[in-house]
């Protein structure tokens, strides 16, 4: 099997743990055809936004680090533009579509924020490929909690269909909670996003492993249910290759804080890189 002889050869570049090193290249799980799923990596670049904002220069350039992220192999682009554009600007998107349909057109764009008039109208306005719909109040530094449905099925439902209807896939944020997904297929959504923050807060396998479980649980509630499962906050490459082969068709993940303090580090093309590798995703030939 040369394919598996040359990943375990180069397994050091992936930065795995020990432990899950062994579940991600399992015979068993190589012969899987759901295993060789591809998770496609998205890059949030809010975290480049709040950097220019800090001094309300033109640089850093979002649309020239979504660029510089696209080239080197990021299957999309994510933000999450909030009302009072701490981060992300309207213009920021408008711009970010532009980029993606005349110079990326295989690739995708996925907007993140809670469905109010004003995100709705940005969502009109930039047709992308994707829109997830997180429960943040305005007010919040960061998603930290998915959806309680049963609070809001009217607006879900709602938006949902609207969204749709002008031909965004729509994904709902939701917590590690396998009665959750079957909810969200009734709301309408194609695809939930699993909120990692819990997960992402634990520093070793065994403290992960819990959080994990739930995870898994939820994620194969919702492929019973019909629906695309993709997961965000708080993956790094550290942790990444234990959620990939415990999910083996994870569709999508997006990272945004990891991503760009790499970056500082590394360089966004190296970044990326590094990250399709956690992915289980190799880029060959650099």
């Amino acid at each position: 099997m040369p394919e598996l002889g040359f990943l375990k050869a180069n397994l050091g570049q992936l930065q795995l743990t020990d432990h899950s090193s062994v579940d991600f290249f399992s015979e068993s799980n190589w012969n899987d055809r759901t295993f060789l799923m591809t998770t496609k990596l998205s890059i949030n670049v809010n975290a480049v936004a709040q950097l220019r904002n800090r001094r309300d220069l033109p640089w850093p350039s979002v649309t020239g680090m979504a660029r510089v992220a696209l080239e080197s192999g990021a299957y999309g682009i994510t933000v999450h533009p909030r009302p009072d554009e701490r981060h992300i600007r309207r213009a920021d998107v408008g711009e970010l579509e532009q980029l993606l349909r005349k110079s990326f057109p295989g690739k995708e764009f996925n907007i993140e924020g809670y469905p109010s008039d004003h995100f709705v109208s940005v969502i009109d306005a930039s047709k992308p490929d994707q829109v997830t719909l997180v429960p943040d109040d305005p007010n919040q530094s960061t998603s930290d909690h998915g959806w309680t449905i049963g609070d809001s099925e009217e607006l879900l439902k709602r938006v949902i269909s609207r969204f749709r209807s002008r031909g965004s896939r729509v994904s709902l944020f939701i917590d590690a909670d396998p009665a959750v997904p079957a909810l969200a297929r009734a709301m309408g959504a194609d695809r939930v996003e699993l909120y990692t923050g819990p997960f992402g807060a634990k520093y070793t396998p065994e403290a992960r492993a819990e959080e994990l479980a739930k995870l898994k649980a939820t994620a194969e509630a919702a492929r019973a249910a019909g629906l695309g499962v993709n997961a965000g906050h708080d993956l790094t490459r550290e942790n990444l290759p234990e959620l990939v082969a415990a999910i083996p068709f994870l569709e999508e993940v997006s990272i945004g804080h990891a991503a760009i303090a790499d970056a500082l580090i590394f360089g966004m093309a190296e970044t990326v890189r590094l990250f399709r590798a956690a992915c289980g995703d190799p880029i060959h030939g650099r």
